[in-house]
């Protein structure tokens, strides 16, 4: 059994489509196929629904607009034969995207959940197509077997009856089933939710978690992982196997290959990913597994280096925070109840401080929990304050052997100072795989091309 998710950059075009035809119809296995709404189109739903709350009639425009592209999709990659059915399929989803935009239109407002009815038919229509598309498919949908509850005011998968109705709607095949990613109900009422960011590669995980697959492909418009961007360092080379840590770090730092939760299912049960390109099938991706072979490796200590953007630093200081074990646990609490995430966490018990950087966009949310939850530390100046500065960057230096080069730590930083990049916070634990530094976004470019000359 293989899971193979494509996602929008795979399903965007015909030229695109023909290759995940190609693709699917090639296999001897078994595959259930995940699938994202068609390139960018999710972002012009939520931009639609937008303009038509605000009373912008060009609403119209852009929804008739979306509806030529799945038309002449429709067109150019279904069999003759069959495309008039398809376009009788796609057809009350069109219709129910208009009376939504309507809807909106008239009361001048966007609820949440009919912005979730509205994004979701991205991937019903996409999902449609791709099963008309490939020879012998059958379409399941997700909305039938993604299940969702309630969780701190989000939407997240109700595993024990996904996996549940996973297994009786796909176990038994006629194989391959087609469906979409990322869309899902509410378990208990039924409503439209989706899984967030990432949500069909995480819809994929659980899909090849609860059939125990043999492998979960995700197809994308990269060969792989990559030793770092290469928008920024243009000798940057494909990793050709990695771990299931190792990816999850260069993620959580920037990598924008595939989305962390989605490795967790598939961890769990030790399922490899494979990460392929949709318009280059015969490149050998990349395979992260839980222990990938490292022998060919450029740098036997390193795999990878990442950084994320539109960082902020929040630091805390005073003789509490040398506690560091304590005031980490209480603030990865209180940020968690929220969805807060920091990305790196750095403290410095002789100058009595504790760091840690998370998205500028919920930095002022972060301080403003922060300063309820320590409020008696506060006030008895045991924190004497909790500052923010903006305009930071994270970056990561990645791989499971670092924790056995002690010294590695000690050149990285002296890399960063050859080229004159201040590091405004570092952290450093021997358990971890990964080291990682807080400098300015300005920098960020500077960096990544100088640790990956001096490492690669």
């Amino acid at each position: 059994m293989i899971v193979l998710k494509f996602g929008g950059t795979s399903v965007g075009t015909s030229e695109s489509l023909y290759n995940v035809k190609k693709i699917v119809e090639s296999l001897d296995d078994d595959a259930v196929v995940v699938v994202s709404a068609l390139g960018g189109l999710t972002d012009r739903l939520i931009a639609t629904a937008k303009k038509a709350s605000a009373g912008d009639k060009s609403y119209i425009e852009d929804f008739e607009a979306m509806a030529v592209r799945h038309y002449d999709i429709i067109n150019d990659v279904v069999a003759a034969d069959c495309a008039q059915l398809t376009r009788a399929r796609i057809e009350p989803l069109l219709l129910e995207l208009k009376q939504l935009y309507d809807g909106i239109s008239l009361i001048a407002d966007l609820p949440e959940r009919t912005l979730a009815r509205i994004v979701s038919l991205g991937e019903r229509m996409s999902s449609i197509i791709v099963t008309d598309m490939i020879a012998g498919a059958r379409h399941v949908n997700s909305l039938d077997i993604i299940k969702t509850e309630k969780y701190f005011d989000k939407n997240i998968a109700a595993t024990e009856l996904t996996e549940r109705l996973i297994r009786e709607n796909l176990n038994d095949g006629p194989y391959p089933v087609v469906m979409g990613g990322f869309i899902s109900s509410d378990k208990d009422t039924g409503e439209v939710t989706n899984l967030g960011r990432g949500g069909s590669d995480y819809t994929a995980a659980l899909v090849a978690a609860a059939l125990n697959a043999d492998v979960l492909q995700i197809w994308t418009d990269v060969d792989g992982f990559l030793t770092a961007d290469p928008r920024i360092v243009k000798d940057a080379c494909v990793i050709d196997e990695m771990s299931f840590v190792e990816s999850m770090d260069l993620c959580t730092f920037g990598a924008k290959v595939i989305y962390p939760p989605t490795i967790y299912p598939v961890f769990h049960k030790n399922i490899p990913i494979r990460i392929l390109n949709t318009h280059r099938p015969d490149a050998p991706g990349t395979l992260i597994s839980e222990h990938p072979a490292v022998e060919n490796r450029p740098n036997k200590y390193i795999v990878g280096i990442s950084a994320i953007k539109d960082e902020a630093l929040i630091t805390m200081r005073g003789h509490y925070a040398s506690d560091s074990k304590e005031i980490a646990g209480r603030t990865f609490n209180v940020l968690s109840l929220k969805g807060l995430t920091p990305h790196l966490v750095a403290g410095d018990n002789s100058l009595n401080t504790f760091s840690f950087a998370i998205a500028n966009k919920e930095a002022s949310q972060a301080v403003r929990l922060l300063k309820e939850e320590f409020a008696p530390e506060l006030l008895e100046a045991a924190i004497e304050v909790i500052e923010m500065k903006s305009g930071l960057a994270g970056l990561a230096v990645v791989g499971d052997n670092l924790k056995s080069a002690p010294a590695m730590t000690d050149r990285l930083v002296s890399i960063l100072e050859d080229a004159e990049i201040p590091i405004l916070a570092l952290t450093d634990k021997a358990s971890e795989t990964n080291t990682s530094f807080v400098i300015s976004e300005v920098d960020v470019n500077n960096a990544l091309l100088a640790l990956h000359d001096a490492i690669f």
